[in-house]
């Protein structure tokens, strides 16, 4: 970083000191401090926002599974190596119910409170599909919380259906829908977006949608990915739209977000991977760390920000909760979508209760599994007896500790 001038210095002095003092920051000051900020002061700024919204030493985690019901999907997004085409018969599918059901089966015995179930946007699924699939599912499986569909799930399922959003969730929650989950989202800026996900839903929409779920009293949560190219202006201007309807959720429903999580793209395969300007996406780790600062700092009204360890690795997932972050994210039983662009989760996605509370532990804080709401449901306040996670032994030990789980054969 360069050296600063002195009335830039005290600029910067200045903007610090209102985030300590609990004061919000405007777009202008943010970023001059994602400009320039120094990244040990942004780390201070943003873990006392942390504890102005949640103090204490307490960071969550959550037990849940990625569930993905179909990868046959038409928007043709630049960062994904996920999707198949409709008509291949190769790659494509649709899970069955038999399938889904072993998923969810498994995951309840691995102790998960929720199902995270997304998928592609594809053309040859009805809309009672929808419907019959989440309602099979609460049905079921009643122990177990379903967020499903994204933004731009949800506006693909109107289309098909020839309704409006606020039907199709209605429609959605009285089959048992609990909450949206925030994909879809990438950057939140038009300019960006018609650039790498052109087909996809957009801004206004992404957010319209959303504002019908808190309308609803769904939970939903707001996604963000950089590393597309984009200027710090474009990363901000999400940030911005992001504070300003929350501020106006929670004023007009009393329901919001209720998390962020941001990560940096994944493009190993991806047309993005294969364009010449390859080497330029992504994001090193430390901004990352920047990045998950500066949506502490700004996002004064989200309460709880999420460190991706899945996406970058667990050590710097560890560094996060010293960058603003107060939950460490999810045991992640099954992830596929950036798995397959490269994602650390592409050798195993599972991390498994007791190693996410050692790890939690390791960075400093105390681990406490939550469910969807961010709910206590057990705070771990003595760790457990330690066990070599790397060998088939270590695993039985830690399975028989957390339950039932010895023997699991999951379904891929």
């Amino acid at each position: 970083m360069t050296t600063l001038d002195s009335q830039t210095k005290g600029q910067i002095d200045s903007i610090l000191a209102k985030v300590h003092d609990g004061q919000r920051i405007s777009y202008d000051e943010g970023l001059l401090l994602y400009q320039h900020g120094d990244l040990l002061d942004l780390a201070e700024a943003a873990n006392a926002r942390r504890q102005q919204l949640n103090p204490g030493n307490l960071v969550t985690y959550l037990i849940d599974r990625n569930i993905n019901y179909t990868n046959v999907c038409v928007t043709d997004c630049q960062f994904c190596n996920f999707y198949a085409l409709p008509g291949d018969t190769e790659k494509g599918y649709v899970n069955s119910k038999l399938i889904l059901g072993k998923k969810i089966e498994e995951a309840l015995e691995l102790g998960a409170t929720r199902i995270l179930m997304q998928g592609g946007h594809n053309p040859d699924l009805p809309y009672d599909y929808y419907l019959d699939l989440v309602s099979w599912i609460h049905r079921t499986f009643p122990a177990i919380e379903i967020n499903a569909f994204s933004p731009s799930e949800i506006q693909f399922m109107a289309e098909v259906a020839g309704k409006t959003w606020r039907e199709v969730l209605t429609d959605l929650k009285a089959a048992g829908l609990m909450g949206l989950p925030g994909g879809g989202g990438e950057i939140l800026d038009d300019e960006v977006r018609k650039r790498v996900t052109p087909k996809k839903i957009m801004t206004d929409d992404w957010f319209g949608v959303m504002k019908v779920a808190h309308e609803l009293g769904l939970v939903t949560t707001n996604t963000m990915v950089i590393g597309f190219r984009e200027e710090l202006r474009n990363r901000l201007n999400h940030l911005l739209r992001l504070r300003d309807e929350q501020d106006d959720s929670l004023k007009r429903f009393n329901n919001g977000f209720n998390a962020f999580i941001s990560w940096t793209v994944q493009i190993e395969g991806t047309p993005l991977g294969r364009s010449r300007y390859a080497a330029e996406y992504g994001g090193t780790s430390t901004e990352y760390l920047r990045h998950t600062a500066i949506s502490r700092i700004f996002v004064d009204n989200v309460p709880h920000i999420s460190a991706s360890w899945p996406t970058q690795g667990v050590k710097v997932g560890q560094m996060a909760l010293h960058f603003g972050c107060d939950d460490f994210g999810s045991t992640m039983i099954e992830e596929n979508v950036v798995s397959s662009a490269g994602a650390p989760t592409k050798a195993s996605s599972l991390m498994m209760p007791n190693e996410i509370q050692r790890q939690i532990r390791e960075a400093g804080f105390v681990p406490a599994q939550r469910n969807t709401h961010y709910d206590v449901l057990r705070v771990f306040d003595a760790p457990e007896a330690d066990v070599d996670l790397n060998s088939m032994e270590g695993i039985s030990v830690a399975a028989a500790k957390q339950g039932n789980w010895a023997g699991l054969t999951l379904i891929e």
